[in-house]
């Protein structure tokens, strides 16, 4: 598959640091293995990007790069501010088609992701919205990235996804949808999403550390 395409994929996330990441795992996991989980689900969504079409892949980062980065994604800092102005300045720093993905769900594949990156991924349509099962969403695309399609969207809510296509329909934008998916919130989560990923670098660190508990 070509490297190149015509839309810019992001990938917003924080440092994975112990008490900084994926503090609803713990318990049953410490912090330490909270982050470790955080770390690889975060390879896992890099590594999907780095295997598909894009204009650019750009890690929109709370925190520094380590060596979970691989090469080939551009890392700019996030803004300051609540959620929704952190996904509004991401967008802001994009010209032409963007697709914006969060570090929780290190299922995707290049298939989830082959809908909004097909040559006509754009032809009469202005958005991608991909729901997430908690009531969020783990993907939104839009042609035209603009921040105000974002800004003041409540965050982290069991209606955030609602309200999210909510502002895109009542934009007079034609929306598409992708399949709804999994987040990682909690050990539930993570043991099912590894059961939907099994190969991944995910599945890996949460059998090692489940194996470890267990011993």
């Amino acid at each position: 598959m070509s490297t190149s395409g015509p839309t810019t994929l992001l990938v917003i996330a924080k440092e994975p640091l112990p008490g900084r990441v994926k503090t609803r795992l713990t318990p049953p996991f410490t912090p330490a293995e909270a982050a470790e989980l955080a770390e690889a689900a975060l390879r896992d969504t890099l590594c999907t990007l780095l295997a598909v079409p894009a204009r650019r892949r750009v890690l929109v980062l709370d925190g520094r790069p380590g060596p979970w980065l691989p090469t080939g994604i551009e890392v700019v800092a996030q803004s300051a501010g609540g959620l929704d102005e952190r996904l509004a300045a991401a967008f802001g720093g994009c010209t032409g088609p963007a697709l914006l993905i969060g570090m929780d769900t290190p299922q995707i594949t290049a298939a989830h992701l082959a809908p909004v990156l097909s040559p006509d991924a754009w032809d009469g349509c202005d958005a991608w919205f991909g729901p997430a099962d908690d009531g969020g969403f783990w993907a939104l695309g839009l042609a035209a990235p603009d921040p105000e399609l974002v800004r003041g969207v409540p965050m982290s809510v069991p209606r955030t996804g609602a309200v999210q296509r909510r502002r895109l329909v009542d934009a007079g934008l034609t929306v598409r949808d992708l399949p709804a998916l999994r987040d990682v919130d909690d050990a539930a989560d993570a043991a099912l999403v590894a059961a939907a990923a099994p190969d991944g670098q995910f599945a890996a660190a949460l059998a090692r550390l489940t194996g470890a508990a267990s011993r």
